[in-house]
């Protein structure tokens, strides 16, 4: 069995998933709403799938969705992107995350990760041959510092895996930490790996600022996105690249040898999402901000410590000012004597910096939100 692998422990999210099952809890563990998803964008791949074609498509994506992606991001973020050479399609963020690392890794390169991180960074670095060098982010503003990037950067450095918006954190990153972090990849030559799945689910009028927009890096980034983030359709597993011809002629030479396409159906559907009006994606960040806000008010009447949430599903408290020192195992005292399921952040975290924070999803209907918060109270009291 390979190691990095087979030594790797069952997923926090399956753990508590099974907990919650076990004892009929809420659960606001994993991060997909209760939402179906638009309906319309729903029909359009129903519609492709029966009246469509279904053997291969391209490659690189169908046209129609690389030039609506194109489209999509000059209009909502300024970027100007070629459809036909900086543009592909993915089966899920998760892939063109490892298609990226496999093609610009060589044994021994370094890449600088942002902890607390998607759990499957670490192993997708070390199966690629990288050596993870961390910067370990901290509550409650998790913000970039010179010291911390200093620590990270060498001149063996070759790629940046950087999440903005943050999961778990929910964290936007300021103009000036983009800066910062766009100022080191330039002089180590790096190659920044942008994770920006919840561009789109941001809040309080903020704007998602790509890397890629920044000094220097037009020409050094790989953009990902995710469809199934974009039109909270998590189960469809459609992802979107961005980067610049002479990265993306290797990044799909990695895409051919893993899955090589996604089902065209989807594409077709996600085509057609991208060019909905700009009310439907403000209406869509409006109803999470209004969930957001609920859930935040009734946690912080139970007393909980409600940290910053800027952007994603998530919602974090720190239980360190309720005396508590262990994330995991209040976690599962929660879901275990109070039914409600959320994550330890400290499985966020290689090295087990910071162990008192604990994140819920709140994308849920209102009766799923009031049902945990009815069950927290008793956690609060105790």
């Amino acid at each position: 069995m390979n190691p990095i692998f087979s030594a790797l422990e069952t997923s926090v999210f399956e753990v508590m998933s099974r907990l919650a099952r076990e004892h009929e809890a809420v659960n606001l563990g994993q991060g997909f709403p209760d939402d179906p998803g638009p309906e319309d964008v729903r029909k359009a791949a129903a519609d492709a799938v029966v009246n469509g074609w279904n053997q291969y498509p391209p490659m690189m994506g169908l046209p129609e969705l690389r030039h609506a992606a194109a489209a999509h991001f000059r209009h909502w973020q300024g970027l100007d992107l070629d459809p036909e050479s900086e543009v592909m399609v993915t089966s899920g963020a998760t892939e063109a995350i490892a298609g990226a690392l496999l093609a610009l890794l060589a044994p021994g390169d370094e890449v600088v990760l942002f902890e607390p991180m998607y759990d499957a960074y670490l192993p997708l670095v070390e199966r690629a041959g990288g050596v993870a060098k961390f910067v370990t982010l901290r509550p409650p503003a998790f913000g970039l510092t010179e010291e911390a990037l200093a620590a990270a950067f060498s001149p063996r450095t070759r790629v940046v895996l950087f999440n903005n918006p943050l999961n778990p954190t929910a964290t936007v990153f300021s103009q000036a930490d983009l800066d910062l972090l766009a100022a080191f990849c330039v002089r180590h030559d790096a190659v920044a790996i942008c994770d920006e799945v919840w561009e789109h689910i941001v809040f309080d009028g903020a704007r998602h600022q790509p890397l890629m927009s920044r000094p220097g890096m037009r020409e050094r980034t790989v953009k990902i996105s995710s469809a199934g983030k974009i039109f909270s359709l998590t189960g469809w597993k459609v992802g979107l690249v961005m980067a610049a011809p002479r990265l993306m002629r290797v990044l799909a030479k990695a895409h051919q040898y893993i899955t090589f396409t996604t089902p065209p159906n989807l594409q077709a559907a996600v085509a057609y999402g991208l060019g909905k009006d700009d009310a439907y994606f403000e209406g869509m960040r409006a109803r999470f901000q209004r969930s957001r806000d609920r859930f935040a008010a009734g946690l912080a009447d139970l007393g909980f410590p409600v940290l910053p949430s800027v952007g994603t599903y998530f919602l974090n408290v720190d239980i360190a000012p309720l005396g508590e020192s262990d994330d995991v195992a209040w976690c599962r005292r929660l879901v275990t004597e109070h039914r409600v399921a959320a994550i330890p952040v400290s499985a966020f975290y290689a090295q087990g910096a910071v162990r008192t924070v604990v994140r819920f999803c709140f994308a849920k209907h209102d009766a799923t939100l009031d049902a945990a918060l009815e069950r927290l109270a008793a956690a609060a009291r105790r």
